[in-house]
């Protein structure tokens, strides 16, 4: 696997080590899933600062890791995602809607550490 989960209070961070096979995603979405609950997490921050390419599998699990996360009753915000990738995710028409996003790994904490985010969908 690719990705390691750190626990960091009550929040996990999962950060992508590079590029991700099918495999390698859905495997961290199990572990995460399994992770917030074993846990007690509040929040959940998954780091795809080196994740250089968001294919539409990579975008759905994404997704689906959040509304998990959601459903478990916990915040999830994906961090770092790189400007070329947000564009090319925005010419193949990839998005993480209803998934809350921020900058950088900081500002994802500074997030989780402020009032609550809204869970529902904007």
């Amino acid at each position: 696997m690719r990705a390691s989960i750190l626990k960091q209070g009550s929040v996990l961070i999962a950060s992508v080590q590079g590029s991700m096979t099918d495999a390698d995603l859905a495997q961290m979405r199990d572990e995460l899933v399994l992770d917030v609950r074993r846990h007690r997490s509040t929040g959940v921050i998954v780091d795809v600062t080196m994740l250089e390419v968001m294919d539409s599998f990579a975008a759905r699990t994404l997704r689906g890791i959040t509304q998990m996360i959601k459903l478990l009753g916990a915040t999830s915000i994906v961090v770092g995602i790189q400007p070329e990738v947000a564009f090319s995710m925005v010419q193949l028409g990839l998005t993480l809607e209803g998934t809350n996003t921020a900058l950088d790994l900081e500002e994802g904490l500074a997030l989780l550490k402020g009032p609550r985010i809204d869970h529902h969908e904007r």
